[in-house]
């Protein structure tokens, strides 16, 4: 998901877009752990999209004040 797509979703969706990619890593980091991950390179895919979506969600945050 690209920055200006998350730009474009509300507040509410972004946080609970945050939550899902919170489960779904720690889902990867548990298949990790036992072997049978079969995709390494999407851990740091979510890690980073959720690094964009909490950034956005703080630009918002200055931007109100």
């Amino acid at each position: 998901m690209k920055n200006n797509e998350i730009r474009e979703l509300s507040t509410d969706e972004i946080i609970k877009k945050i939550e899902s990619d919170k489960e779904e890593l720690f889902n990867l980091r548990f298949s990790q752990a036992t072997g049978s991950l079969e995709s390494p390179s999407r851990i740091k895919e979510l890690r980073k999209e959720v690094a964009r979506m909490k950034t956005i969600l703080r630009e918002r945050e200055l931007k109100e004040d």
